[in-house]
């Protein structure tokens, strides 16, 4: 062994607790996260070619989870990747307020601990709830993401309900308005009668639950059967449909009847529409347009009435007598099968399997209702766009491979989603959020950027859906509406890395945002990403008990391990499976590199390189860099994993204890391999950098240069 001097921390073991915090604090006194500072310092062209990623923006609701952790890990290997490859490289944090779910979160803590509603306390101390509860979310996540390693430029950090993202909301409100996008209409939405509030479809989860599928007639001597799982809804019928080929219902279409469901009359007309199945039950659908959106489709269709609403939004009745007014809808249904039943009208009962539609945030059964809201058209054409409507403005990148949606075959999902989309619904009745910009007096009614002047204005009290204001994400943060340099040199952005569960609820809109507002794409590559999952393949969950803390794994075993343990062997797209054991591995993975260090340096950096092993180093480093090109991190952090610990370790390391002249070649391979390794486990890197005797090296590993392949 060569008499070369070891580094006296090398001499200990690997302690990743003691080392990260301090070297991301250097990290970011350095600026160099900051594209310009780069290029000032010399170590980016000034005219080097950009690549941008907007982080997806966490919810100001609590801490992050694996999933952050995983989508985050992806971001900054590309991040650091790029920025090594010589690229202007930015990296812009920030955070959602998630209007919904972060007041909904503060609401629950009010009522928990004071009994109090939000009415009892008031809009404006409501919001200075919100706001304080917010805030202590966003410093909580921000030093999770610094421990994690993310080399976001935090000098461009973004909130979605800050005042420059707050002008760009009502600025494209005002736009959208003035080309007629943007209406005011009583249309069927989502109602959640416990969050009080309208939701989008989007935000809807359908939970499995067992029902009961009831046949029956409306009297008597009513011709037809129907078939349903909400009984109490009939009151509110205003047809029957039946498809137009089936040919057990054709002497009844056109015709209308009178009867008295459980004491409520009711004007039946028989319809035929394609849309009925006629397999599903009797084949003959009650169609009740007020409380279901295929009714309200169908009676549109037909120009059936729609306005005969018997649920209101609290979920109670609004018609009858003593029986079903006033009554939950549950009471509800239990009177009128026990009306069913004493009338003998109740032809057929089964148990079903069903998915109940539920508010996402609040776990609420959700009631279709029609409703005075805001809406977006998606299919009326824009003359300023070529006459092309939001549809089509969100098909066509797609569709003309301006796009790409890594994997692909969630391009399949994402056009169906199109396809079926319907005018979305942006109010919410909600306080904590972008206020609605518009005002009302008397009959008048204004629309603008800016509160307008003069006595008697009062602003709608609604806020608008969080996704209206993360749709502009992709240019909101760099300075949009200024027309600033940042959207010049960084937009359209590089790549965007989100869960693949928010392709329509987020990455659909701000393509359909950008196209309408910029008339170009927000980014060039969707890379989503699976579920993180226990090692059994549970989704984490409070109920289990088996979540697993970003924090706890860096305290335990190093943020490094837990990054390369996410992104060993997981494909895009697909669920991944974490377990403990596995960042244990990846905690020995990061000894391995320690140790293999300490024998490197103990030799001296002499001799000749040996070119065979040269040439293999050098074909390694093409392979992982054609790897992260092609967006397979998981294939590159495999290969390092193998070489190193196999190949270097096992086998090189072990013939240069038998044979002189190893040294150069030995210095060679683990400069690379800490520059190739470097973008996956950055804290070891460059705690390891740091003590490499290098004569030309840069002052930290994350601003070197990538290996070139020879």
């Amino acid at each position: 062994m060569s008499n070369a001097s070891i580094p006296e921390k090398l001499l200990k073991p690997y302690n990743p607790v003691t080392e990260e915090a301090d070297i991301y604090k250097t990290w970011e006194e350095s600026g160099y996260f900051t594209p310009e500072n780069m290029i000032r310092d010399g170590l980016t062209a000034p005219d080097a070619k950009p690549y941008t990623i907007i982080l997806p923006p966490p919810n100001v609701t609590g801490t992050l989870h694996m999933g952050h952790a995983l989508g985050g890990t992806i971001q900054d290997i590309l991040i650091r990747y790029h920025r090594m490859k010589g690229f202007r490289t930015l990296w812009i944090p920030g955070t959602d307020h998630a209007a919904i779910a972060t007041q909904s979160k503060v609401e629950k803590e009010i009522q928990k601990k004071e009994g109090k509603s939000r009415h009892d306390l008031g809009r404006e101390e409501l919001l200075k709830r919100v706001e304080a509860f917010a805030k202590e979310s966003h410093d909580t996540m921000v030093q999770q993401i610094k421990t994690l390693g993310f080399s976001c430029d935090w000098s461009r950090e973004a909130f979605t309900l800050d005042e420059k993202r707050s002008l760009a909301v009502r600025t494209v409100f005002k736009m959208m308005y003035d080309d007629g996008l943007i209406y005011r209409g009583n249309r069927i939405v989502n109602w959640d009668p416990k969050g009080q509030t309208t939701i989008s479809d989007d935000e809807i989860v359908h939970e499995a639950r067992k029902a009961t599928l009831y046949t029956f007639k409306y009297a008597k001597d009513f011709p037809i059967a129907i078939s349903t799982t909400r009984p109490e809804t009939k009151v509110g019928d205003v047809a029957v449909a039946v498809h137009p080929d089936d040919a057990r219902y054709k002497e009844y279409v056109g015709k209308e009847y009178d009867t008295v469901f459980c004491g409520v009359p009711l004007r039946i007309h028989v319809i035929a529409d394609k849309e009925v199945d006629p397999a599903f039950g009797t084949g003959a659908l009650g169609v009740t347009p007020a409380h279901s959106q295929t009714d309200w489709d169908i009676a549109e269709r037909h120009n059936l009435p729609k306005d005969t609403i018997v649920i209101n939004e609290y979920a109670k009745m609004t018609v009858g007598d003593e029986r079903l007014m006033g009554k939950k809808v549950l009471e509800a249904r239990e009177a009128i099968v026990q009306w069913l039943k004493e009338e003998r009208l109740i032809e057929k009962e089964e148990s079903i399997d069903q998915n109940v539609a539920t508010a996402e945030r609040t776990g609420g059964i959700i009631e279709p209702l029609p409703k005075l809201q805001w809406f977006i058209d998606v299919n009326k054409p824009i003359p300023a766009r070529a006459n092309k409507t939001l549809k089509e403005l969100m098909r066509e990148p797609v569709g003309e491979g301006k796009i790409a949606i890594v994997p692909d075959f969630f391009g399949k999902t994402y056009f169906h989603w199109i396809d079926n989309l319907r005018d979305w619904c942006i109010s919410r009745q909600i306080w904590y959020g972008h206020r609605v910009p518009v005002w009302y007096r008397g009959e008048e009614l204004h629309c603008d950027i800016e509160a307008p002047e003069g006595e008697g204005w009062v602003q709608d009290q609604d806020s608008l859906d969080t996704w209206f204001s993360s749709g502009l994400w992709s240019f909101s943060t760099l300075g949009w509406p200024i027309q600033s340099e940042d959207l010049a040199l960084y937009h359209p952005t590089s790549a965007i890395v989100p869960a693949y569960e928010i392709l329509f609820h987020w990455i659909a809109r701000m393509i359909l945002m950008t196209e309408y507002v910029l008339g170009t794409i927000p980014f060039k590559t969707v890379l989503l990403t699976g579920v993180v999952r226990d090692g059994q393949g549970r989704k984490f969950s409070k109920s289990l008990g088996n979540g697993i803390d970003p924090l706890d794994i860096a305290a335990k075993y190093g943020s490094d391990a837990g990054r390369m343990a996410l992104i060993f062997g997981t494909a895009p797209g697909t669920d991944m499976k974490l377990s403990e054991d596995k960042i244990k591995g990846m905690k020995h993975f990061a000894n391995k590199i320690w140790n293999i260090t300490r024998f490197v340096l103990s030799q001296e950096d002499t001799g000749a390189l040996k070119q065979d092993l040269v040439d293999e180093f050098d074909a390694l480093a093409k392979g992982i860099t054609a790897d992260l090109d092609a967006l397979r991190l998981h294939g590159a952090a495999e290969k390092l994993y193998q070489y190193l610990w196999t190949r270097f370790a096992d086998e090189i390391l072990e013939a240069s204890k038998k044979e002189e002249g190893y040294g150069a070649t030995l210095h060679y391979i683990l400069a690379g391999s800490l520059k190739l390794l470097h973008p996956f486990m950055p804290f070891l890197t460059e705690t390891l950098w740091q003590l490499m005797p290098l004569s030309n090296k840069r002052q930290y590993i994350m601003i070197e240069q990538w290996p070139a392949a020879n």
